[in-house]
């Protein structure tokens, strides 16, 4: 029996970090409500930057890392953003 390579680990939990994301996305577009699909699209980016750094350590590419920092930051401030203008329509999200 042949062992199983750590990298081998990141991408197979790549994979269902993947898998999971499918499962949010579709509570991002069903909802039923914009909390929940607020809350979903929070999910889906931190999900993204979990997929980007397995893949990072799996594949032995740094750069991966770069772009999920960016990826992080990005997502928190679409989330501030979200947040401010459902807060100004009209109610506390």
């Amino acid at each position: 029996m042949t062992p199983v390579s750590l990298e081998d680990v990141f991408l197979a939990a790549a994979g269902l970090f993947v898998v999971l994301a499918i499962a949010v996305f579709y509570r991002a577009v069903v909802g039923p409500t914009t909390q929940d699909r607020l809350l979903a699209v929070n999910v889906l980016g931190t999900n993204t930057v979990v997929i980007l750094a397995l893949l990072a350590a799996g594949l032995d590419q740094a750069w991966f890392l770069d772009v999920a920092l960016i990826y992080a930051l990005l997502n928190f401030l679409m989330s501030i953003a979200i947040s401010k203008f459902t807060v100004e329509r009209g109610g506390v999200l």
